[in-house]
């Protein structure tokens, strides 16, 4: 079993059987309804880096939703990717996930691009059709109709990363005698798809590069990502990587149970183990970690994740 080679992020991050571990950005806890202070947010990226995770992602988040109660990382996720690409060497740099139906997909294409190039392939595009109804009417767009958008957008993307690509959709017109430059560092920028994007099952599994799931429990895991799998072989194509978030409350007690928190658990560092060990066997192959919710100072919970967490997923 081999997944594609794309970019030197796609190949270092995604291995077929093998579970590698990421962080979701900012790197600290913040309470519902607060803003991230984003200060030493650079200096944090490049501890991570340092201490051995495979990835960084970012949230692509418009507007503060009061009702969602997450602003996410405040920056702007093609500006952020920028900056970290010259504060890290190394790092995968994910997005998860820009929300495509909210942009025009050549600005997406060129700054994921950019983006890719000034990294030297280190971009993971995660995309998404978007779950906040109030974000459509404050850009002119209907929230009924994003996966049509999503999908045209995806494959417009998709289409200006070769040369002088020919494209006919909603988005615009790309008649083959224009170019978008740059092009991407590898042979071409990787796309995993969010959940299911407003699109059919079988579209996901055969258009992505991959696929970005939530956690479940075992049971449900399993079956999701064996679907998705058999639909992947369905196509033709082959085997393509699994990934899925997990929010994380690391308590110092290394045999602390489990207790459950929004999308995620409160536990110690033996649960934790078991647990990626668990969603490796069911064919997850990167889980990225959210710490808003730590309670611990979060340099600690990076260096314990890393003392113990990491040496059995690298």
């Amino acid at each position: 079993m081999t997944f594609p080679q794309i970019n030197s992020a796609y190949n270092r991050v995604f291995r077929p059987g093998r579970l590698s571990v990421g962080l979701v950005l900012p790197l600290e806890a913040y309470a519902v309804g607060a803003d991230p202070t984003m200060q030493r947010h650079l200096e944090a990226a490049q501890k991570a880096e340092e201490l051995g995770f495979a990835a960084l992602w970012l949230r692509d988040v418009p507007f503060n939703v009061p009702s969602f109660g997450d602003a996410g990382q405040l920056f702007d996720p093609f500006v952020y990717l920028g900056a970290l690409a010259t504060a890290t060497e190394r790092i995968a740099l994910g997005t998860a996930s820009v929300i495509l139906p909210l942009r025009h997909p050549a600005h997406v294409a060129k700054a994921a691009a950019t983006a890719d190039v000034l990294s030297d392939g280190r971009i993971l595009l995660g995309v998404a059709s978007g779950d906040r109804p109030e974000e459509y009417p404050a850009m002119n767009h209907s929230f009924e109709d994003r996966g049509a958008r999503f999908r045209d957008s995806f494959d417009y993307i998709r289409a200006v990363g070769s040369d002088r690509s020919i494209h006919d959709g909603p988005h615009g017109t790309l008649s083959g005698h224009i170019d978008l430059l740059p092009k991407p560092h590898g042979t071409r920028l990787p796309m995993l798809i969010t959940g299911g994007s407003q699109q059919s099952p079988d579209w996901v599994a055969q258009n992505g590069d991959g696929w970005i799931t939530y956690p479940r429990n075992a049971a449900a895991q399993g079956q999701v990502i064996a679907d998705y799998r058999e639909r992947v072989a369905a196509s033709g194509q082959p085997d393509k990587p699994v990934m899925q978030s997990l929010y994380l409350d690391l308590v110092s007690d290394p045999k602390a149970e489990p207790r459950p928190i929004h999308l995620g658990f409160q536990a110690g560092t033996d649960f934790l183990c078991s647990y990626l060990r668990e969603i490796e066997t069911l064919g997850v192959n990167h889980v990225a970690l959210n710490l808003r919710f730590n309670q611990a100072p979060i340099d600690t919970t990076l260096e314990q994740l890393a003392d113990i967490v990491l040496p059995a997923f690298s």
